[in-house]
């Protein structure tokens, strides 16, 4: 898809984050690329759509790595149009499918990683959705496990039912939730797959390419819903596993989830500054502004699918204030 839009959208984006100490950071969050689009995954983007998004931010902002960003955010030396690029949980196509789109426009990203998942492990939620993209038949039924009877007689209503079943379980405590999951795909009896994580070797090619790598706990657990020593845990040790990977400190954290309140509250923030982190990110919307909380940066995902739109929702993002820090 051709990338050329008005100068009438740089202009607005010098008007709406024009820099300095009047400047304002937009932080973008991905999860995957696929390399097609996904029935079953509907909201993730494919490598196509992507690149023409790198390419139209690129050319409507000024991208920076997000260590640099935090850093000019708070001593109020932001450029025009100030934008980072972050990536959650450490899937594989990060690796295989988005670093080469990034380093053809010569862009940097952060990409956060649980590591528990890494070397042929796989977070909850995919297990549910590739169980129910391969489920034989036409119906799931999980009734001896509290979960209902499901039609998935097409993939329209596996994928809703994936989200259904995701929607019920997301809020359990990790180990029950992994015991329901385990339950769930012992009853359908279908064999997942142990590829969608990176590995090491992917986590240390993106460190070698200049991307910033940051912590995002073991398991990804709910910080708010988790007990405060096994937190602690989640943190500290992702963090070591990753600085015992890249031989250096890691100095950025993503709340899982993300959202203030429900997923996170002050005391976790408190722990993450007190690890030693010097910045995080939320999944509040909006664009971080001169003082904001270097510990609850705000990230948006832009879902418009045409250049035009994709720009113009940025530019409203660094218009919003972003919702209620805890």
């Amino acid at each position: 898809m051709a990338v050329g839009l008005s100068p009438l959208l740089r202009l607005a984006g010098g008007l709406v984050s024009p820099g300095g100490r009047r400047g304002r950071l937009s932080i973008l969050i991905y999860h995957r690329v696929l390399p097609e689009p996904d029935p079953m995954r509907p909201h993730e983007i494919d490598a196509a759509t992507f690149h023409w998004q790198m390419a139209a931010l690129r050319g409507h902002f000024t991208v920076l790595p997000l260590t640099e960003a935090v850093e000019r955010l708070a001593a109020g030396g932001l450029p025009p149009r100030a934008a980072a690029i972050t990536f959650d949980d450490g899937y594989a196509d990060n690796v295989d499918i988005a670093l080469p789109i990034l380093q053809g426009l010569g862009l940097s990203a952060t990409f956060f990683i649980a590591t528990g998942f890494l070397n042929g492990g796989r977070m909850w939620n995919d297990s549910i959705i590739e169980a129910l993209r391969i489920a034989p038949g036409a119906r799931a039924d999980l009734t001896a496990l509290g979960l209902g009877e499901h039609d998935i007689g097409d993939m329209a209503k596996r994928h809703a039912t994936a989200a259904a079943l995701i929607g019920k379980l997301k809020y359990l405590p990790v180990l029950a939730r992994g015991a329901a999951v385990e339950r769930l795909t012992a009853t359908l009896g279908v064999r997942l797959p142990d590829d969608l994580m990176m590995t090491d070797a992917g986590v240390n090619r993106l460190h070698r390419a200049g991307m910033g790598i940051g912590g995002h706990t073991v398991n990804h657990p709910i910080l708010a819903g988790t007990d405060p020593a096994d937190v602690r845990r989640e943190i500290a040790v992702g963090r070591e596993y990753l600085e015992g990977l890249l031989g250096e400190r890691v100095a950025l954290f993503a709340y899982p989830n993300g959202r203030p309140h429900q997923d996170y509250r002050a005391e976790h923030v408190k722990l993450v500054k007190a690890l030693g982190f010097r910045a995080a990110v939320s999944t509040a919307w909006g664009a971080a502004r001169p003082g904001a909380d270097c510990f609850q940066l705000p990230r948006f995902t832009p879902w418009d699918r045409s250049p035009a739109r994709f720009i113009a929702r940025l530019l409203l993002n660094v218009r919003h204030a972003p919702n209620a820090a805890v």
